[in-house]
């Protein structure tokens, strides 16, 4: 072979070399999917049943199927691991169903899921219990959090607002008929006005009424005016706006005890109230106060907020609540008020305090991955709920113009709202820019 040929190979090989390490840092779906993917699924294949006798993720066999394996089958008797039963490859990694023997219980699977991460080289694995005796493994082939970028089809739809994509992949929507209220968390340049951002754009495309209490003097909420039905700006016009939708309630109410139903969506469709999101940013400011004087109007307030979360999910009043910290030294009624706020997003925090008050009460074990998450990566959060389970989310980059425009675009969908037309201030028109008198050539 002549050096010529020799020189071509090597160029060859090394454009090769450089094509597949600048897909893997700039694009790496296409990675995933040609070389990750092959790679990934080899190596799970060829190594599974040793990984799972090594994780502790078998079980010994009955004693007829010992039996059987030692005089019929004339083969030595092994553990039983769980019985693959589905592969299946996503854009992003690779799902897996096992079926799992007598003994052993998806948690078990759970608790592994840092050591079956490592084995089978992947960035992260997940586990779900898809039903009794059956748990996914999610594996992610890298990470997908680097750059977020919501699949096209995510789009709003009824009251579920796609807001950031978990680190397995999929969609992080907020659905406001599963979780009503909700409570987000976390400190200055953590994401959580990005958070919001995406939220707002999402539900401003909805048939839906937005509440906005921002008393920052509406240095946030500003900017969604056209799209917003009432905004209050400081902690009196708060009370007053929340004393009108406590009052809206008692009348939704009234009309549900009418048409003998407990529920909004029970309601004909002609008769149904539209529903109405509560945005509160910066809760805290709600609870501070500068005098004695001022503790009696703080505290009725806080008590009517917890009355919107206590029962205003029946009747389409959904609350979400922002803020830095959220714990009982903020005053009376901050705990019970957390209490109904099912839904978190912790992002980001200063202190491991603050990560547990939104976490530690319903999944504790996500508290530590709260308290990690790095500075460099602004829109990573812990999502929770309940249920006591949570993921890691993140939102995609969104600037303040964009959500305005949003806002501006479908201004015409803000409901007409008579019991809250004195909290809704006229929306600014920019002025038009002027051209400055043309100066004469000498």
């Amino acid at each position: 072979m002549s050096d010529w040929s020799l020189w071509l190979e090597a160029t060859g090989a090394l454009a090769g070399a450089g094509g597949v390490g600048y897909a893997r840092a700039r694009a790496p779906r296409v990675y995933w999917s040609t070389v990750g993917l092959p790679l990934t699924w080899g190596r799970f294949a060829w190594s599974y049943r040793s990984t799972m006798d090594v994780c502790g993720l078998t079980v010994q066999p009955t004693g007829l199927r010992a039996f059987m394996t030692r005089n019929l089958a004339r083969r030595e008797v092994r553990p039983v691991a769980p019985k693959v039963r589905r592969i299946r490859p996503t854009s992003t990694g690779l799902r897996v169903t096992l079926r799992l023997p007598a003994g052993l219980e998806p948690v078990d699977v759970a608790v592994s899921s840092e050591r079956l991460r490592h084995a089978f080289g992947v960035q992260s694995v997940t586990v779900a219990e898809t039903k009794p005796g059956y748990v996914e493994l999610r594996m992610t082939g890298y990470d997908v959090l680097r750059r977020v970028r919501l699949p096209r089809k995510a789009r709003p739809r009824e009251l579920v607002v796609p807001v950031a994509l978990r680190e397995d992949g999929t969609v992080f929507e907020r659905d406001y008929r599963k979780m009503p209220h909700a409570l987000t968390l976390g400190a200055n340049s953590s994401g959580k006005s990005m958070y919001q951002r995406n939220l707002v754009m999402g539900l401003a495309k909805l048939p839906v009424g937005l509440v906005g209490i921002d008393c920052k003097r509406g240095v946030e909420h500003s900017r969604y005016l056209p799209r917003l039905s009432a905004l209050a700006t400081d902690p009196d016009m708060a009370g007053r706006l929340i004393d009108a939708l406590v009052l809206e309630m008692s009348e939704r109410f009234d009309l549900l005890a009418l048409h003998g139903v407990s529920d909004l969506w029970d309601l004909p469709e002609k008769l149904r109230p539209v529903p109405l999101i509560v945005l509160v940013d910066e809760v805290a400011e709600l609870f501070f106060v500068t005098s004695k004087k001022e503790e009696a109007a703080r505290d009725r307030t806080v008590m009517q907020l917890v009355r919107l979360g206590q029962m205003a999910r029946a009747v389409g009043i959904y609350l979400e609540v922002c803020g830095q910290r959220f714990g009982s030294d903020l005053g009376r009624g901050a705990t019970a008020l957390r209490a109904q706020l099912t839904g978190r997003v912790v992002h980001r925090v200063n202190d491991k305090q603050t990560a547990e008050m939104g976490l530690g009460d319903i999944a504790p074990e996500a508290v530590v991955s709260a308290t990690s998450i790095r500075v460099d990566r602004p829109g990573v959060a812990v999502a929770g709920d309940t249920s006591g389970g949570w993921s890691r989310i993140r939102t995609p980059e969104t600037t303040p113009a964009q959500a305005a425009a949003v806002c501006r675009e479908y201004a015409h969908l803000t409901p007409e709202l008579p019991f809250l037309a004195s909290f809704r201030p006229p929306v600014a028109v920019p002025p038009m820019p002027t051209t400055p008198p043309s100066v004469p050539q000498p």
